[in-house]
């Protein structure tokens, strides 16, 4: 590449007012490129805030609607659910999530009967569900089993397609699971059902409080390597995406967001799909309590962050700050 030199060449020419910087800008933020993630709990007219992040709630399914109606309002086109199951629901085979009418289905309703053209993407993983708090069943050692696990998958899969899913998303990390629920919703008429899969899932220390609102980190015995990626690989995230798109994802998600973007520019440039990043809950507390003590300023980190995503290659970013992104970029 050959270039002018300076003073022919002065690259804060284009940086010198605020128009020229929004003309030259590479890459914009927009409410559209937002998924909310919430947390759906028991009750009616319930708001259960989350000690672990500051300004999150769970909330009872009226109140999801609720949210549901901001969401549209600001331009977010999609809510992440997640369900706080209680604890007499919770089984070590994860019955519940194949249960119709269980916390999950009634919020995929109501949202879809109030705010239809708003999308919502289920998570599908046994780690809401069993009393273990691992993401699938287990053997007499403990160890989470694969095949077995996809089996149940693939009926969670099909009862929040059935109640009016958009995306389902499985997290889990088992093998084959992807081509697996692809088959099952193409078997059953869910044709415009997307899958967006958890395709690089890393065993993260930032995932602490999101266990703590959907109530499995008390629960979890063990932890999550023999089935979630090592931090140190980044070659392997590419075999995992490629065998997801190879079974049939529409998407694919790295997790969590800040520390590996590196592997969402190495999937975007190896691959051309869309890629979406999980700003996971540990990212978030961390901006809330480095604002709160003064070690920055809330709204500019916030946008910045999401800024970095935008960057490495996302088509989208679930973050906890969505509401209050999509209004800072509305303002």
């Amino acid at each position: 590449m050959t270039q002018s030199s300076y003073p022919a060449l002065r690259m804060r020419r284009a940086r010198a007012s605020a128009w020229s910087r929004a003309m030259f800008a590479e890459n914009r933020l927009s409410p559209s490129d937002f998924i909310w993630p919430l947390f759906v709990t028991e009750g009616d007219g319930v708001e259960e805030p989350i000690g672990a992040l500051p300004g999150v709630s769970r909330w009872s399914v009226d109140g999801i609607v609720a949210r549901a109606r901001e969401a549209r309002d600001a331009g977010i086109p999609c809510l992440a659910l997640f369900p706080n199951t209680q604890a007499d629901r919770r089984s070590d085979d994860g019955a519940e999530a194949l249960n119709p009418d269980n916390l999950m289905c009634r919020a995929i309703r109501a949202i879809k009967d109030a705010v239809p053209d708003i999308g919502v993407l289920t998570d599908v993983a046994l780690d809401p569900y069993t009393a273990h708090g691992q993401d699938g069943l287990l053997d007499d050692r403990g160890y989470v089993l694969n095949d077995a696990t996809v089996d149940v998958l693939i009926g969670q899969s099909l009862n929040q397609a059935a109640a009016g899913a958009d995306i389902i998303a499985p997290s889990d990390m088992m093998d084959g699971r992807v081509g697996a629920i692809r088959a099952a919703l193409e078997g059953e008429g869910h044709v415009n059902v997307q899958i967006m899969s958890y395709a690089a899932k890393y065993a993260s220390a930032f995932y602490g409080p999101f266990r703590d609102a959907v109530g499995s980190r008390g629960l979890l015995k063990g932890d999550k390597k023999n089935y979630q990626m090592d931090p140190a690989n980044g070659q392997e995230a590419l075999r995992e995406v490629a065998l997801d798109l190879a079974e049939g994802a529409d998407s694919v998600m790295v997790k969590p967001g800040l520390p590996y973007l590196d592997i969402i520019a190495r999937v975007k440039d190896q691959f051309a799909v869309p890629v979406f990043a999980y700003q996971v809950s540990g990212e978030y507390a961390m901006i809330e309590h480095a604002a709160a003590a003064g070690a920055g300023d809330r709204d500019a980190l916030v946008l910045e962050t999401l800024m970095a995503f935008k960057r490495a290659g996302c088509s989208g970013v679930l973050t906890y700050h969505a509401l209050h992104a999509a209004r800072l970029l509305g303002a």
